[in-house]
């Protein structure tokens, strides 16, 4: 008998090779498919162009930013965002902030505008002429809420403004608020809001104009509060320059103003119905000198026109129906001026 020092060869079973090949085929197959669903998922929702606005707060994971979009409909995926996100390295720029999207934008585009920061701002408007409640009526409109507005308008957040520097102690902010339009992202608060007005008035409260304003005999707050005055009785420049002449000379020779707008601002105060006969501290058909504080905000128009009036010497003023200012020097004039032009507006 012969023996050989090799051992026989060991034949795999058919079903090895079978089962290996089908399991290759499955991993190949299932990498190819998860590619193209990976694919397909980047893809946008739809063609809509309907824009849905979307906040990403301070902070927020990619998976919070994912199911946020997924639920919005904006994108088809949060799984797929998350990969795509990782596999571009991207995780740390996303960027806080509101933004705009649509369904017809593609991960990738949705991914360039969270990362590049391409928030949107939205404008909250302070309009001219407007009381101090009207502001805070606009500004809860524009989404603060109640609690967060009186929190903002309270002036003993601004202790250090110099815009304030020359404000009573006791005053509100009345005035103060300068009539524009102000940035606004998902992080701005009411108090930003507050302070940019407050900044902007001080931009208008130069040297020039307070030292005119000391120049007429009027401190800064009694500049303001005569500006606030003209704000609501005119709108046209010249006229303005003109009526501040009337109140100022009215005061030094120690006659009442007289001015509907302070007697309504006084009547608005106690939630009656404006009326030029209802007795309140705003009332200058009865008392005397300037009211205890501004009735509006005011523009850098009237401020000017308090601090560098009109060289004219008129005594009383009226406005037409025709919305033309009339004005004259003796009570005579004046009243030939009402019954010629004012027969609508001053018999309300």
């Amino acid at each position: 008998m012969k023996y050989s020092n090799h051992l026989p060869r060991k034949r795999w079973p058919r079903r090895v090779f079978l089962v290996l090949g089908i399991g290759a085929l499955l991993v190949v197959g299932g990498t190819i498919a998860v590619r193209v669903v990976y694919g397909q998922n980047l893809k946008p929702v739809s063609s809509s162009q309907q824009i849905q606005t979307i906040t990403v707060k301070q902070g927020a994971t990619v998976e919070e930013i994912g199911d946020l979009l997924e639920q919005k409909g904006l994108i088809r995926s949060a799984w797929a965002f998350k990969l795509y996100v990782s596999s571009k390295e991207v995780r740390n720029a996303l960027q806080a902030g509101t933004y705009e999207l649509t369904p017809s934008q593609s991960v990738a585009e949705i991914v360039t505008q969270l990362t590049h920061g391409k928030i949107v701002t939205n404008l909250v408007t302070i309009l001219p002429g407007q009381r101090i409640d009207q502001i805070r009526k606009h500004l809860i409109q524009d989404g603060f809420s109640e609690a967060e507005v009186d929190d903002a308008l309270n002036p003993v957040n601004y202790a250090d403004n110099p815009a304030l520097v020359d404000k009573p102690a006791a005053a509100s902010l009345e005035g103060y608020l300068y009539p524009d339009s102000y940035q606004r992202t998902s992080e701005t608060s009411a108090k930003t809001i507050v302070t940019s007005a407050l900044e902007q008035m001080n931009k208008r409260l130069t040297p020039d104009v307070r030292a005119a304003f000391s120049k007429q005999g009027l401190s800064t707050y009694q500049g303001i509060v005569m500006a606030s005055m003209v704000e609501k009785e005119v709108s046209n420049q010249n006229d303005r320059d003109q009526v501040a002449q009337v109140f100022l000379k009215r005061i030094r020779e120690g006659v009442r103003l007289q001015s509907d707008v302070t007697a309504n601002y006084g009547a608005i105060l106690d939630g009656k119905t404006p009326s030029n006969r209802y007795q309140s501290p705003y009332n200058t058909y009865f008392i005397d000198g300037l009211p205890p504080t501004p009735i509006s905000n005011v523009t850098a128009s009237s401020l000017e026109a308090v601090a560098h009036p009109a060289n004219t010497d008129w005594l009383y003023f009226v406005a037409g129906d025709d919305g033309t200012t009339h004005f004259s020097k003796t009570l005579a004039d004046h009243q030939a001026n009402v019954d010629q032009y004012c027969k609508k507006l001053c018999s309300q």
